[in-house]
């Protein structure tokens, strides 16, 4: 199989891509695959570390851009349709699979035109405005939550679950003793998280939680962060702008504090882990506040506002549950009831349906 993949631009949209190439590559030893993205988003910076093929177009959003924003994207998105055609008239893949982002958009369209099939995969409660279009022209749309097919028609719509980085299937779903609070933000930090926890973690000392902390911060907050903790004379607390290894970060942690993307959430479940989501509140269709909203329903999480939360809190939410193990555990049972740790695969049999017509 030839398989392109198209999107990126966050973790979000680029680590389930990753998962499902992986897991290709792994099951088919004379399968290629090839990437299409942008050289702003994470995919730049990730895939040559993992020795993944990579061609750029050069693409941006729509969302929030207003008039003048949509008459300056014409450009683009002409050059990007050029130059998509141009990438599959040489990778000549069999199906091209769309993650979602601006990146897909151009590739999926010039894919419709030349009439390669391709499918498409929605990690999120509400699909994404490029989904949304595109789903019309899909052979299949493959959903990590069921349930969140919206108006996406329902013969397309295909279960599968949120595919995962590797080694993230295999951590230990039992909720180790004396663990870590794991704490991030994304792929890129979230600034917000990061100022919250600058604030919470002196009054989680007064309360007793004794915890050594794994903070992520994302770049443009590191040197921030690591100072602040430096000046309150933290000595349990790591701080690093990414996390290479989440899977070693997840076997670890005994409560995470993160945004409640797609991919978290699908991390955390295969993982069994409970967590504080604090949902980015400016996300497309506020989808991560339905996202966490699921997951607290659930049982799995504790979802608070942040237009809500204070340091106070925060810091109260984190010791009221560090300090309940018993509540801790029925969280991660709740979190790993949900889990779907074969999602790669069900993409791939998808796949696989669509291009023998089956």
């Amino acid at each position: 199989m030839r398989m392109l993949l198209a999107g990126g631009g966050t973790g979000g949209h680029l680590f389930p891509a990753v998962a499902i190439a992986e897991q290709l590559l792994r099951q088919d030893k004379s399968a290629q695959v090839c990437f299409v993205g942008t050289a702003r988003g994470l995919e730049a910076k990730l895939l040559p570390q993992l020795g993944l093929p990579l061609e750029l177009i050069d693409m941006t959003g729509v969302v929030g851009r207003g008039l003048r924003g949509l008459v300056q994207l014409v450009p683009k998105l002409l050059s990007s349709l050029k130059r998509s055609w141009q990438i599959l008239q040489e990778f000549a893949p069999d199906i091209v699979v769309g993650v979602g982002g601006y990146a897909s958009f151009p590739v999926l369209v010039a894919a419709k035109i030349k009439g390669i099939p391709f499918i498409l995969h929605e990690q999120n409660a509400q699909p994404g405005l490029s989904n949304r279009i595109l789903s019309r022209f899909a052979r299949r749309v493959c959903l990590s939550i069921p349930g969140s097919g919206g108006r996406i028609a329902p013969d397309k719509q295909v279960v599968t679950g949120n595919p995962l980085r590797q080694g993230v299937t295999e951590v230990d779903p039992s909720l180790p003793f004396k663990g870590k609070l794991l704490v991030f933000g994304g792929s890129r930090g979230a600034h917000a998280i990061n100022q919250l926890l600058i604030e919470s973690l002196p009054l989680l000392r007064q309360r007793g939680v004794d915890a050594e902390v794994l903070h992520q911060t994302g770049e443009s907050d590191f040197t921030q962060v690591s100072a602040a903790y430096e000046k309150l004379g933290e000595k349990k607390t790591r701080v690093v702008a990414f996390i290479d290894d989440m899977a070693a970060a997840y076997t670890e942690a005994q409560l995470v504090v993160c945004r409640a993307g797609a991919t978290t959430i699908a991390e955390l479940c295969a993982c069994g882990r409970p967590a504080v989501m604090i949902p980015f509140p400016f996300a497309a269709a506020d989808h991560q506040t339905a996202n966490a909203r699921s997951m607290e329903q659930a049982g799995a999480v504790k979802m608070l506002v942040q237009a809500e939360l204070s340091a106070e809190k925060l810091a109260e939410t984190i010791a009221e549950l560090w300090q309940n193990r018993a509540t801790l555990q029925a969280m991660a049972a709740a979190a790993a009831r949900l889990g779907q740790k074969d999602a790669a695969e069900r993409v791939i049999d998808v796949c696989q349906q669509v291009i023998t017509g089956s």
